[in-house]
């Protein structure tokens, strides 16, 4: 087990109202691929703005100074996307602010933190946030949810990424109620733009009653440790297109095909896993990434499922 980690936290984002138990695992720091290419601090150094409606959202969120956004309330947007410029961090005020109707976009942009929002039901084809031709990125103690009652393309993507996104980190985070739920690597004919990019950490997210794409991941390099994976329907981790995927010390509880290779041409290590009413794939398509270049510290598979239920989602690291 890795015991060391980076810390690349603006001091206007650390945990001013709330106490978080100390595990093995840092709860309120980065770690993973955001870590590196220069790292991610958002909008550390800039001034703080706090907004109440949409406009004031979109009007915030724009431009390439430093800033820091902080979202009160839970905002109804107009099902087209919010575009956030460089160096921001988005953070949500208190448990319950984020935006439901709409999404967020970064558009080739970079150095861009989400944290402690609600995220909720985005119709097609805006996304709740999409990443695109953009670089660090993080992602961090956010609500994803939507519904199944509608059909599986009536919402798009939870949190996509494409057209060679790259240093990305999702951590925290709880993705619950969907279809589609991260898609990594939008179509099987970019390999040109997308190889040697989409380079992704998921780390200690909860994926729950969800049906697939937790992460589907075309061309790229994922690290997917700590996870817990409650009732997927049709398919968990989808490693295709040469991908290739490191994936351990995760909890799968009754879900269907859990770790894909064989039937879209990706790879995956997987070690030290827990497979509960879940059935593992014995074909899998063994692949090369056996280490990752970030230090990290995982927590054992068997104690996964309390802390991440404890710990993810909106709510527990929150703005003053």
């Amino acid at each position: 087990m890795k015991t060391s980690f980076f810390l690349v936290v603006a001091a206007a984002l650390l945990v001013t109202g709330s106490v978080v138990e100390k595990r093995a695992a840092p709860v309120n720091q980065l770690v993973g691929y955001a870590t590196l290419n220069g790292g991610t601090t958002g909008g550390a150094g800039g001034p703080t703005v706090t907004v109440t409606s949409l406009a004031a959202l979109r009007s915030a969120v724009t431009g390439a100074s430093p800033k820091i956004v902080q979202v009160s309330g839970i905002i109804t947007g107009d099902g087209d996307t919010i575009d956030v410029g460089n160096h921001t961090t988005v953070i949500g005020v208190g448990s319950n602010s984020g935006v439901t109707g709409g999404g967020f976009r970064v558009k080739k942009g970079t150095n861009v933190i989400f944290r402690n929002l609600r995220l909720s039901k985005s119709p097609a084809p805006t996304d709740l946030i999409e990443l695109q031709t953009s670089t660090n990125i993080w992602v961090d103690h956010n609500t994803f949810s939507s519904d199944l009652d509608h059909d599986k393309d009536f919402y798009d993507g939870q949190l996509d990424m494409n057209h060679g996104t790259d240093f990305v980190t999702v951590s925290w985070n709880v993705f619950t109620e969907h279809f589609k739920t991260s898609l990594v690597g939008g179509s099987d004919n970019t390999g040109d733009e997308d190889s040697g990019h989409l380079r992704v950490t998921y780390h200690h997210n909860l994926f729950s009653n969800v049906n697939s794409r937790t992460p589907s991941l075309r061309f790229g390099t994922a690290h997917i440790f700590s996870n817990s994976f409650q009732t997927i329907f049709d398919s968990a981790v989808d490693s295709r297109d040469g991908a290739q995927t490191l994936i351990e010390d995760n909890v799968f509880n009754n879900v269907s095909n859990p770790i894909e290779t064989t039937l879209n041409g990706g790879f995956a290590v997987q070690r030290n896993n827990i497979f509960t009413a879940t059935t593992l794939d014995p074909d899998l398509a063994v692949g090369t990434l056996t280490s990752v270049p970030y230090s990290y510290t995982t927590d054992a598979a068997s104690s996964v499922a309390s802390i991440v239920q404890a710990s993810a989602g909106a709510g527990i690291v929150t703005s003053v």
